[in-house]
C-alpha cells in the first residue's frame, strides 16, 4: 500500500523570490557610476580642463586682455635662460633642505610620542596647533619676530648677544632665506609629526615584544620593525616636503613680498602673471615647476625603493605563504563542503525510500 503526501503551500516572501544575478550586478554598476559621476565631472571642469588650457598658453605671448601671439617655445627657454628665474629656482635648495630637517625631526619626535610618555598628549597638541593657524597669519607673526629690535633679538640679548652684531634676519642675503626656511618648518613640522604618530601606533605591538626577546635594541627595532612599518606615510611625507618646497609661496609672499634675494620660483611666477599681466610666460613656469615635482618624485620613489628592498622582499614572501595558506584552507573548506552535500543527499534518499515502503 502506498501513501502520497501532499506537502503544505508555503508563502513566498520578498526575499525568496528568485532574481537575476546579472541583473543585480548591473543596478551596482549604474549606482557607483551615478555616485561618481558629480565628483569626476567637477574634477575634469576645474582641475583638468584648466591645466590643458594653462598648457595652451604656454606657447603664446598674451595678456589677459589683448589678442595672444603664438610663440612656440620661446616661453620656455626664457625660463632657462632669464638670470632672474634661475636664481629663483636655487631658492629651492633652501627649502629642500628644511623639508629634510623637518622630516628627520618629525620622525624623532613620533618615534618618541608614539608611545606612552608623560605629557605626551599636550606636547602633540602643542606641535600640531601651527598648523591649524592661517597662512598669512603665520606669516604676519614671523615679519614681526624678524622685525629688527623685537622678540628674535630682545631674546638673544637677554643671552649676552650685542644688538650691533647680529644681522638683520629679513635684509641679509646670508640669513634671510633661512629665517623664511625655519617659519615654514616650525608650522609644517606638527602635521608631518601626526602622520608619523598615527602610522607607528599601528604597527601591532607583539613585534615589539618578539624583539626584545631575542636581544633587539631600540635602535634595531626602529630599524627593523618602525621604517618597514611606515614606509608608506615615510614616501607620502617626503612627496609632500618636496612639493612644498618647490612651490614655497606664502612665507617669502607675505613675511619680505620676494625682496632682497627671497623671491621662490611661485613668488616670480605670481608677479610676472599679475603684475606684469605676461601669462604665456607665467603658464610655461607652471608647466615647468610640474615637470620638476614628477622628476622629483620619480628620483624619490626609485630612492625608497632601493632603501627598502629588503623588507618589500620580506613582505613579498609573507604574502605569497599567507596566499598559499589561504588557497590550501579554501580547499579543505570544498572538501568538506562536498562530503557533507553528499550526506545530506542519502540522508534524503533514506527518508524517501522509507515513506515508499510504508
Amino acid at each position: 500500500m502506498t501513501t502520497t503526501t501532499t506537502l503544505p503551500a508555503v508563502d513566498m516572501g520578498p526575499d525568496d523570490i528568485p532574481f537575476n544575478k546579472h541583473q543585480r550586478d548591473w543596478r551596482k554598476i549604474g549606482i557607483i557610476c551615478l555616485f561618481c559621476l558629480i565628483p569626476i565631472a567637477l574634477l575634469v571642469v576645474f582641475t583638468y580642463l584648466p591645466f590643458f588650457q594653462m598648457c595652451g598658453y604656454s606657447f603664446f605671448k598674451m595678456k589677459y586682455i589683448g589678442t595672444p601671439k603664438y610663440v612656440g617655445l620661446k616661453n620656455y627657454t626664457d625660463i632657462f635662460t632669464r638670470p632672474d628665474l634661475l636664481a629663483t629656482l636655487k631658492l629651492s635648495v633652501y627649502y629642500m633642505v628644511g623639508a629634510i630637517i623637518q622630516v628627520a625631526l618629525a620622525l624623532y619626535l613620533a618615534t618618541i610620542l608614539a608611545f606612552k610618555v608623560r605629557g605626551g598628549a599636550f606636547f602633540k597638541g602643542a606641535m600640531f596647533f601651527p598648523y591649524l593657524i592661517n597662512g598669512i597669519a603665520i606669516g604676519f607673526i614671523f615679519k614681526f619676530f624678524y622685525t629688527r629690535g623685537y622678540v628674535l633679538d630682545s631674546v638673544l640679548q637677554w643671552c649676552g648677544f650685542s644688538l650691533d652684531n647680529l644681522p638683520y634676519w629679513l635684509r641679509d642675503q646670508s640669513v634671510n632665506n633661512w629665517s623664511l626656511v625655519a617659519s615654514s618648518v616650525w608650522r609644517y613640522l606638527g602635521q608631518t609629526m601626526i602622520l608619523f604618530i598615527g602610522a607607528i601606533m599601528s604597527i601591532d605591538g607583539s613585534l615589539y615584544e618578539a624583539a626584545e626577546i631575542d636581544g633587539a635594541n631600540k635602535w634595531q627595532q626602529f630599524k627593523h620593525i618602525i621604517l618597514p612599518g611606515i614606509q608608506t606615510i615615510l614616501v607620502l611625507n617626503i612627496i609632500l616636503a618636496i612639493t612644498g618646497s618647490l612651490s614655497a609661496f606664502e612665507a617669502p609672499y607675505v613675511i619680505t613680498s620676494g625682496a632682497n634675494g627671497t623671491g621662490t620660483f611661485f613668488v616670480q611666477m605670481d608677479k610676472i602673471a599679475h603684475s606684469d599681466q605676461k601669462v604665456g610666460l607665467a603658464s610655461a613656469m607652471a608647466v615647468v615647476l610640474l615637470v620638476i615635482i614628477l622628476i622629483c618624485a620619480l628620483l624619490q620613489k626609485i630612492v625608497m625603493n632601493f632603501l627598502f628592498r629588503d623588507a618589500d622582499d620580506g613582505t613579498a614572501k609573507a604574502r605569497k605563504h599567507a596566499h598559499k595558506v589561504e588557497k590550501a584552507r579554501r580547499k579543505a573548506m570544498k572538501r568538506q563542503n562536498k562530503v557533507a552535500v553528499g550526506r545530506t543527499s542519502l540522508f534524503k534518499n533514506g527518508n524517501s525510500l522509507k515513506a515508499v515502503e510504508s
